[in-house]
């Protein structure tokens, strides 16, 4: 069907999520850098102290995910308008509150030196060995709350939303269909299946982030009140791992959505296809304790459970749609493109770093190798490769569309060059991890250095390939802004 959108308003709406996207993808470059100085020091290369090493390490961890999650969510909040009604003052809200969070954390890292890494675990923000102070620890963990309220409020909308339309959560997600009582062709679109996801799981991670950062405020303040450590890394870890795993399953969006457009045909949403969104919706939501494997002191049930579940998570929503992209492609003559070249690049990305991230779930074999780089490896290909690539993606699609600027030359060396710089750089932690290199390490023995040598120099194709797609989008918005929009008239799949 085609909807007439006013075009005054159509032109506000995606003036805010050029904002959204180019915030986003600006401070994931930046962290790009960060990591490459880090891999420099731990190369040899660069003389970089303990202190301003966990200080990247900090920065670069908390800036990535949170600008990632930053432009999927403007990513999901662009297709999912479609179908239900939006607040954009609440978009808006997010978009502030994360702006203010940014400021608080700089502020905290870098002016006081504040270097727990993005996981803050219990009791380190007020026991730092006089790491850092007081101050940086609040303005930290004070950023955090700040950037998990924007969120949250935008969660909260997109869930009333879904209800005000399907009538529940459930139903967003299909389950009146998966139970019989309604017919298939009655399910909600892949868009609103997964974002209805998405609302539930996050929703979920930031309360339990937010439980734990107050516990360690108060705890900053007043050292005498204190908590349990097994819960306040249960919640802390339940809170990383579901809002960073939640990325990719707002990116994937722009699969569902522009894969259809570019080859006239339908994407399928069918009960094996609402059943495996289902899985993935409560499994998400567990599978965090494959990060407690090395705790003895948690209860066996949940360590077994964290290991089958795991091994489960990757399968039914990645099967359903590697299978759909491979489908809706096959001999359908589409005609290849940055938008839907890096969307289906990243299917490869998803599908192959979902490998070491099981691997590594195994209870014997995360013993060994939980606490080496092989899993940053495994994260950066799931991320790097697959989370990331479908907002570039996106920024690509939205480029065509809204103002029909076409990529040159220079864009497809960026993606070929984008693609290997990535690769290797996951390979080099993979390599490092084998060979038992420890992770968050300032410094290396010369055994380790030669992997992160090469994955420094991969990097800084990396941010090359990065800055030529985030220029091409930026030049979008030039060319918007002096000639207006002319796609006020939108086409739904």
């Amino acid at each position: 069907m085609t909807t007439i959108v006013d075009k005054g308003e159509l032109k506000s709406r995606n003036s805010m999520i050029a904002t959204y996207l180019v915030i986003g993808g600006a401070v994931i470059a930046v962290m790009m850098i960060f990591g490459v100085l880090m891999l420099l020091a731990q190369g040899g290369v660069l003389d970089l102290s303990p202190a301003a090493f966990y200080q990247f390490l900090t920065i670069h961890g908390t800036g990535m995910i949170g600008a990632a999650a930053l432009a999927a969510v403007g990513l999901m909040w662009y297709f999912l308008r479609d179908y239900v009604e939006l607040s954009k003052k609440v978009f808006t809200w997010n978009l502030i509150l994360f702006l203010i969070a940014l400021v608080m954390i700089i502020v905290g890292v870098f002016s006081f030196e504040y270097a727990s890494a993005w996981t803050f675990l219990y009791p380190l923000p007020a026991l730092s060995a006089g790491a850092w102070g007081i101050i940086g620890a609040l303005l930290y963990l004070g950023g955090m709350l700040v950037l998990g309220t924007g969120f949250l409020l935008l969660y909260i909308d997109t869930g009333r939303a879904i209800i005000r339309k399907y009538g529940s959560l459930g139903k967003g997600l299909g389950w009146d269909v998966i139970s019989g009582k309604k017919d298939v062709k009655d399910a909600p679109p892949a868009t609103v299946i997964a974002s209805t996801m998405v609302t539930i799981v996050n929703t979920t991670a930031i309360v339990a982030g937010a439980v734990v950062l107050i516990m360690n405020v108060i705890n900053v303040i007043n050292p005498a009140f204190t908590f349990d450590p097994l819960l306040a890394k249960n919640l802390t870890y339940a809170f990383g791992h579901i809002f960073a795993n939640a990325i990719i399953y707002m990116g994937v969006i722009v699969v569902y959505e522009i894969l259809p457009r570019y080859t006239n045909r339908k994407w399928a949403v069918n009960k094996s296809f609402l059943i495996a969104w289902t899985m993935s919706t409560a499994f998400t939501l567990v599978i965090y304790t494959h990060h407690m494997l090395m705790d003895s002191v948690m209860p066996k049930w949940m360590l077994i459970m964290g290991q089958a579940l795991s091994y489960a998570n990757g399968i039914p929503v990645l099967v359903v749609t590697a299978y759909g992209a491979l489908m809706i492609v096959y001999k359908s003559g589409i005609k290849w493109d940055m938008a839907s070249g890096l969307a289906f690049l990243s299917m490869f990305g998803w599908s192959v770093g979902v490998v070491p991230a099981i691997v590594d779930a195994t209870i014997v074999v995360n013993h060994v190798m939980h606490n080496t780089k092989w899993v940053p490896g495994h994260f950066h290909m799931y991320m790097g490769l697959g989370a990331v690539v479908m907002l570039f993606a996106f920024m690509y699609y939205l480029a065509k569309v809204d103002s029909n600027l076409k990529p040159n030359g220079l864009d497809k060396l960026a993606f070929v060059c984008y693609t290997l710089a990535m690769i290797s750089i996951s390979a080099q932690f993979l390599v490092s991890g084998a060979i038992s290199t420890p992770r968050r390490w300032a410094t290396h023995f010369p055994e380790w250095m030669g992997p992160a040598l090469f994955g420094a120099i991969a990097g800084v194709f990396l941010v090359i390939a990065t800055s030529i797609f985030i220029t091409h989008f930026i030049r979008y918005i030039i060319v918007r802004n002096k000639t207006g929009s002319d796609f006020y008239e939108r086409k739904l799949a």
